[in-house]
């Protein structure tokens, strides 16, 4: 029950150049890089505080001519551990496979090229090259990460490479092949092969970089003549990196996560797909001020930024896979003034970006989750580091923060287009979902404060329910949506799934069984697709003013689906949750969920599945985001029921409906506490 690299395998994804396409990344927990349009190409390979941005290289030439002016498809394979592509051309089946190397700062790769022409060939292979990299150990705060255009060039005729040497810092690139090339220049590295018929050459490349020309060498030389064996290696190490994060005790994490026993394929897919979407986030980098970090993005934008709203969406699975990091960022967190930042970057620990509205309800609910996962109570009461502030008076201070934002409404006005959705232009000022999210924050630092033996009057619980009739009054009877309330008491209806997930997610007991009735219809109706979510409704007024798909009509980005069912499930609707999520699975037939994926009436399916978006304008989204733990969230907390209690034993009431009677979550551990779960609830291991 434990996947390997083999079990996460993607579909195949036949491309060719001019499509629009989410090429898929791979990383080595350093960094991270992209595969470019063609059959060897590579870009986004960075390692911060070394950066190439996304300038490409490595691109291939056959017979003289640049492979992408052939006309000829590509498919791409994604594993966890490589990318393998593949193409036929003039009698010619050509296979390349991609790598970045074990605890190096460096890309391998193989190229083979079989001769199916029935006769004696003589093929001329070319790889362009070119530099980019540089060394910025400032806070990247850009979405691009940065890079050089300026570079010292020469040739390493004793390696048979070609040598980068950064001028405007301390940076280079080594970028050579194995046999060395019959024509080595600063542009290209170029080879013939006599192929027989039915005989295969091979050609290996590696690009390293280092701070130095002796660290750059080290790792080209450690590679060149081995890459097979490194690809062996890479491959081993990920089987490695996966069984440990389903294995008690493993070296690798400080914690770990529920191994899920189930004849449901479907299910098992998702739930470690969903898994991968956290780990492929962890970065080991030397150079973090923090130790361990978890991107957000990648492997083009953001590079070395956390964000809280993605790393909330995963929180429950940080609390259990690796809370010691978890904790680490709630401390962090209580230094940065949230509503200035929407981040922070590991190369200086410096907040980033602009404001996001949701981080006082990220900050409550995430410190919630560490505290109820690990039952690490003594650091609710023990101050913010450096600081005379408790914690458990931080928190809430988040909680009720929504007052320096409340207006003659009651309600509190979250901002403009960039602290909210960013590309819904009438989701602004009051929305429903953050104003629900007020009350589930005054009720949860009420349970926190009574947990710390320090209760309130019942204060908190009389705030909370006079949002709830404020609240209402921005509901549009009948419909299962919301109203936005603008500062002129203007207000727009607002069809957006962010605010059905947010409502079903921290006041369902509050919905009566007709707003419940209405809510689901409006999912069903406006926002549900067979294998994935429109995020505004295409019968939205705003619909037509966007096509950025993680939060327009035309997707969703990767944690809406799941927190839709999530919070299905806490209205007791399972079998429409479970049905949907069975075919929410089949879109994670192309690697860990995209940024956003688009709806599949609005673009081709991908093996019959929701396409991720390409990073291409108008649509900028990145190929995976760290969110991708509310799929494993969906199936812990909704599928199975497991509620982790501030005190006491691990709770779970399970709806399993048509799911597999059989289905188990095993080695789950709450507060130090081992239990299986099964459809008959929670059972204590010894």
């Amino acid at each position: 029950m434990i996947p390997t690299v083999d079990d996460l395998r993607s579909a195949p994804m036949t491309k060719r150049y001019g499509d629009l396409f989410a090429a898929p990344g791979l990383t080595n927990f350093l960094g991270c890089v992209q595969m470019d349009l063609d059959l060897t190409g590579i870009h986004s390979l960075n390692f911060p505080p070394f950066g190439t941005a996304d300038v490409n290289t490595a691109n291939l030439y056959l017979d003289g001519r640049l492979f992408n002016a052939l006309g000829a498809p590509v498919t791409f394979h994604w594993w966890p551990d490589r990318v393998v592509r593949e193409a036929e051309y003039d009698g010619l089946k050509l296979t390349s496979t991609t790598a970045l190397a074990v605890g190096r700062m460096a890309a391998v790769m193989t190229l083979e090229v079989e001769n199916r022409s029935g006769s004696e060939r003589e093929v001329a292979i070319r790889f362009g090259v070119q530099g980019s990299a540089t060394q910025a150990r400032r806070p990247w705060n850009a979405p691009l990460p940065p890079h050089e255009t300026g570079h010292d060039v020469s040739l390493d005729e004793g390696r048979g490479a070609v040598r980068f040497k950064a001028t405007e810092s301390e940076a280079v690139q080594i970028q050579g092949t194995a046999p060395k090339p019959d024509g080595l220049r600063a542009v290209a590295l170029a080879h013939t092969l006599r192929l027989a018929p039915d005989e295969t050459g091979r050609i290996d490349y590696v690009h390293a970089i280092g701070e130095t020309d002796a660290e750059a060498e080290a790792a080209y030389d450690a590679l060149i003549h081995d890459v097979l064996g490194e690809l062996d290696r890479i491959c081993a190490d990920w089987n490695a990196e996966l069984k440990a994060v389903f294995t008690p005790h493993n070296d690798r994490y400080s914690g770990h996560l529920p191994e899920l026993h189930t004849t449901d394929d479907t299910i098992a897919k998702l739930y470690a797909m969903g898994a991968l979407g956290v780990v492929y986030f962890k970065r080991d980098s030397p150079h973090s001020v923090h130790g361990r970090a978890y991107d957000t993005l990648m492997p083009r934008y953001w590079q070395s930024v956390t964000f809280l709203w993605d790393y909330f969406l995963s929180s429950p699975i940080h609390a259990q896979l690796d809370p010691a990091v978890m904790r680490g960022y709630l401390d962090r967190w209580m230094h940065l003034d949230v509503h200035q930042h929407f981040g922070t970057e590991y190369l200086t620990g410096q907040g980033v970006g602009n404001w996001y509205a949701v981080n006082d309800f990220a900050m409550v609910s995430m410190a919630s989750t560490y505290v109820r996962w690990t039952g690490d109570h003594d650091w609710l009461t023990g101050n913010v580091e450096g600081s005379d502030e408790r914690i458990i008076d931080a928190l809430r201070r988040y909680a009720t923060n929504w007052r320096r934002f409340k207006t003659n409404s009651g309600l509190a006005d979250y901002g403009g287009l960039n602290n909210l959705l960013e590309c819904v232009h009438t989701y602004l000022h009051e929305v429903a979902s953050l104003n629900a999210a007020n009350v589930f924050n005054l009720r949860e630092i009420g349970r926190l404060l009574a947990h710390v033996g320090e209760p309130d009057d019942g204060a908190l619980e009389a705030e909370a329910q006079q949002i709830l009739r404020d609240l209402d009054t921005l509901y549009v009877d009948g419909t299962g949506y919301w109203r936005a309330r603008f500062p002129d008491g203007s207000e727009r209806e607002v069809r957006h799934c962010y605010d059905l997930l947010t409502v079903l997610n921290t006041i369902p007991d509050d919905l009566s069984p007709k707003r419940k009735s209405e809510m689901v219809d409006y999912f069903r109706r406006e926002l549900q697709t067979p294998h994935w979510l429109h995020a505004l409704s295409p019968g939205d007024d705003d619909a037509f003013r966007d096509v950025r798909p993680d939060h327009q009509w035309n997707g969703a980005y990767p944690a809406w689906p799941p927190e839709t069912a999530r919070g299905l499930f806490r209205i007791g609707e399972a079998d429409l949750a479970l049905d949907w999520l069975r075919g929410l699975a089949r879109s994670a037939n192309q690697g860990p969920f995209g940024q956003a994926h688009f709806a599949e009436a609005v673009w081709p399916t991908t093996d019959g599945a929701a396409t991720k978006v390409p990073p291409d304008e108008p649509y900028i989204n990145d190929w995976t985001c760290s969110s991708n733990g509310s799929w494993v969230n969906v199936i812990i907390e909704g599928l199975f029921g497991v509620r982790p209690g501030l005190g006491g034993p691990l709770e779970a009431v399970p709806q399993f409906g048509s799911f597999d009677a059989g289905a188990e979550l095993h080695n789950v551990v709450h507060q130090g506490t081992r239990y299986h779960i099964t459809r008959d609830g929670a059972h204590v291991v010894s």
